[in-house]
């Protein structure tokens, strides 16, 4: 399980953050967190493994999607692959929620 940041945390910190939303395009029309890079959740995977994010290493990374669910699955493989990443608690409703 990866580590999990609050939207209020977030908020705070999130100068200090790449933001990745690792929805599916369809989803974007609910919004989004102003600044978050696209990357889908396989692409975000395959990204990490085939080295094609590395000038995100050593950034700290915040992850997220429609629950928290698919966030969670990214943080942890970017975490396995040496990134430092956590997942928005809750997803993109928490942040609309603030």
């Amino acid at each position: 399980m990866a580590e999990k940041i609050s939207a209020e945390s977030l908020r705070a910190q999130k100068a200090n953050f790449v933001v990745i939303d690792v929805r599916e395009a369809d989803e974007l029309e609910l919004g989004k967190i102003e600044g978050a890079i696209h990357m889908p959740l396989g692409l975000a995977i395959r990204n990490a493994k085939k080295k094609q994010i590395e000038d995100l290493r050593g950034k700290k990374i915040c992850t997220y999607c429609g629950t928290g669910y698919r966030g969670n699955i990214a943080a942890d493989e970017l975490a396995k692959e040496g990134f430092d990443a956590v997942t928005l608690e809750g997803g993109y409703p928490s942040w609309k929620q603030e």
